[in-house]
């Protein structure tokens, strides 16, 4: 990863007591380049000054021209490389005692409701989503996540689900009768006073396993997030299942979803027709492209969700960007390509394209990522160039009379750094090396 500062902020702003400047020689130009250089910034020369406030002096000085004191915007940028492409590659597995049967093309884009692959004939269909199913959904009042992932994409795709219970209420699941979903809904239990009492014996094998063969399910609570497989979304699911190419049972298994974070792409297609389920079918992707960055985990602190930043293409062109999520899972640096450093101390930025067009023509590049780490708004400032490195401490600017004023100075950026104090104003002129 290379990485350039374009500037850096001083580490603390001289200052001049009292503003006063007793008569000493002035230090040399050479002098005053290394207090430059300890600063950090490249442009420009701060020369020397000396006597005090309001002597022109006799001995000539450097040669210099006349500048103006403007207020402007300054940003502290640094650019890092970054992968132009369609983002982390995930790999798609079948299940185990099925042959593929259909695979889709590389490149093909899988939408929510369309099928990813078939096994046996029987479709893998895409939902949205953060939470897989992780076991058969056969049995209403079925309680968690994976039930809210089914809800909410059958919902999206038209299907009436009819009403889901809300948070806090407490349900007991029902044992499916030969492995078939009822049509009983889920009783609520604990906060309705209205419900009916648990059926005999039932807390006798409270401590048993759900699902167990004398035990009844136990009643759970639905939390934040969590869906419900009521008699309404089962008939839901029935209804549905045709159009996707599956028998009407109302029942989904876990090789029945394939769930993604949005439409996927296909990157790359490694099973064959025939092949067994179990391996490797294919891999996908996200459908629009996004540039990644390896950013050293001490510096992602400076980096924010939804900060603007600038992306050059290798036709060197810009397009502008915006970062769209930051990693929390530290990625190894020395096992990526041109990776260097302490494997264990990197993170993944990802940063989006504001204009899709820009990029068309492009799969795969490395790009360079211009981000702004500060900025100050409306500040006065004048080129390096300007500032008198004095023998005392600190800085001050020469008027074209002669004057010495003290400033502070603050950010340092594309030549021009931050300046303030007493007199410095818009308009105001002031000497700056040549």
């Amino acid at each position: 990863m290379t990485e350039h500062s374009e500037s850096k902020r001083h580490g603390r702003p001289g200052s001049v007591r009292g503003q006063r400047f007793p008569r000493r020689r002035a230090t040399s130009l050479a002098v005053a380049a290394a207090v430059l250089l300890t600063v950090g910034v490249g442009a420009g020369l701060v020369w020397a000054g000396g006597g005090k406030e309001g002597d022109t002096g006799s001995k000539p000085r450097p040669k210099a021209t006349i500048v103006t004191v403007a207020r402007t915007d300054l940003s502290d940028t640094r650019e890092i490389e970054g992968t132009l492409g369609f983002g982390a590659a995930r790999s798609i597995k079948g299940t185990d005692g099925g042959k593929v049967t259909w695979l889709p093309a590389v490149g093909a884009s899988v939408t929510r409701g369309k099928q990813l692959y078939r096994v046996n004939d029987r479709p893998a269909v895409v939902f949205y989503g953060s939470t897989p199913l992780y076991r058969t959904l056969d049995s209403v009042g079925s309680v968690g996540r994976d039930v809210r992932v089914v809800a909410d994409n059958l919902k999206a795709l038209g299907y009436d689900i009819g009403s889901q219970p809300a948070t806090g209420t407490t349900v007991r699941p029902q044992a499916p009768a030969s492995g078939a979903a009822t049509d009983e809904e889920p009783q609520p239990e604990g906060n309705d006073p209205h419900a009916s009492p648990s059926p005999s014996g039932a807390g006798k094998n409270a401590d048993e396993p759900a699902g167990g063969p004398s035990a009844s399910p136990r009643p759970v609570t639905v939390k934040e997030g969590d869906g419900v497989l009521t008699a309404s979304l089962i008939d839901a699911i029935k209804r549905w299942q045709p159009t996707a190419g599956m028998e009407p049972t109302g029942v989904l298994d876990v090789s029945d979803v394939v769930v993604t974070t949005g439409a996927a792409r296909v990157g790359k297609v490694n099973a064959q027709l025939g092949a067994d389920a179990s391996a490797d079918l294919l891999t996908i992707t996200a459908t629009t492209k996004t540039v990644t960055i390896p950013v050293d985990a001490l510096d992602v602190g400076s980096i924010k969700k939804g900060q603007k930043v600038s992306v050059t293409l290798p036709d060197q062109s810009a397009t502008p960007g915006e970062v769209s999520a930051i990693s929390t899972i530290i990625q190894g640096a020395a096992d990526a390509e041109g990776g260097s450093g302490d494997p264990s101390q990197q993170l993944n930025v990802t940063v989006s394209l504001q204009d899709a067009d820009a990029v068309q023509d492009v799969d795969a590049a490395r790009v360079q990522v211009k981000f702004a780490t500060e900025t100050r708004k409306g500040v006065l400032t004048v080129p390096v160039g300007a500032l008198l490195a004095l023998s005392e401490g600190g800085y001050a600017l020469r008027t074209p009379e002669g004057k010495l004023l003290p400033v502070e100075t603050g950010l340092f950026a594309k030549g021009l750094v931050e300046v303030s104090g007493p007199g410095i104003a818009v308009g105001m002129k002031v000497e700056s090396a040549s």
